[in-house]
């Protein structure tokens, strides 16, 4: 793999994405950890009958607060290996993918804490609105990486 000269912007964006992604999997894992004692220790406000819906929702924020943590680490890889300096796409598409981060898994974590007779609380409208950051972030990266291999 050949070294590229990257400025020290390129480099604090991949720190501040290694950074989020790393703190993100440390707390969405013990968010794991959290709901596998509660399952151990049969804990009604979890397994109970009526609490079907908390618990599906409190899995989403789990394992999409994962998958999101690791994609900030996936995005300072491929910000660091693709490009020497970052753009503004680059720098958009990090912020959206930081709101998601939270929006997302956040949305799912509160529409679980009051549930309605089997339907969320409304703290889960965060949840699609994370989804759509998202979206537009995984656009700009692959617009911006498509970009990249049309210039000279």
């Amino acid at each position: 793999m050949n070294a590229v000269e990257t400025s020290p912007e390129l480099h604090e964006l991949v720190r501040r994405h290694l950074r989020l992604g790393w703190i993100g999997l440390l707390v969405f894992t013990t968010l794991g950890a959290v709901l596998e004692t509660l399952h151990a220790f049969k804990s009604g406000a979890y397994l109970g009958v009526g609490n079907e819906t908390r618990r599906l929702l409190w899995t989403l924020a789990h394992a999409h607060g994962v998958g999101l943590s690791l994609l900030h680490i996936g995005f300072a890889g491929t910000v660091r290996l693709a490009f020497a300096s970052p753009t503004s796409r680059l720098h958009r598409a990090g912020r959206l993918v930081g709101l998601a981060t939270v929006l997302l898994p956040g949305g799912f974590f509160l529409g679980g804490i009051g549930t309605y007779d089997g339907d969320p609380g409304v703290g889960v409208l965060l949840a699609p609105v994370g989804a759509a950051l998202l979206w537009v972030a995984i656009l700009l990266v692959a617009l911006e990486l498509s970009a990249q291999r049309q210039r000279p």
